[in-house]
């Protein structure tokens, strides 16, 4: 992760993430979703099926939490042997916020 995105996420609390993933089809998507819950124990997952081919799925990953941290997340996903093709829609705040 580059230098400049570690500092920002010090300054803002990551809320809400939407993820667009392609992933092989195992792990299922229970598993999938269940690990990504473990590795952030203060998040809720919600995994979507977009669009199902062969050997892939597309998934739609929505995480919420108070303090999700994105490089967990990355990293998490990329051991069950998928990939993230975009952050669709971020929701964060910064650290002297109000909730």
């Amino acid at each position: 992760m580059n230098m400049f995105i570690q500092y920002l996420l010090i300054m803002v609390k990551v809320k809400r993430i939407v993820l667009d993933v392609l992933k092989p089809h195992q792990p299922n998507g229970l598993i999938f979703a269940s690990t990504l819950a473990e590795k952030c124990p203060d998040c809720h997952v919600r995994y979507t099926v977009v669009e199902v081919d062969e050997q892939t799925e597309t998934t739609e990953l929505t995480i919420e939490g108070e303090n999700i941290q994105f490089d967990i997340i990355e990293e998490t996903i990329s051991t069950m042997g998928a990939s993230i093709h975009s952050i669709d829609e971020v929701e964060v705040a910064g650290t002297n916020s109000i909730d």
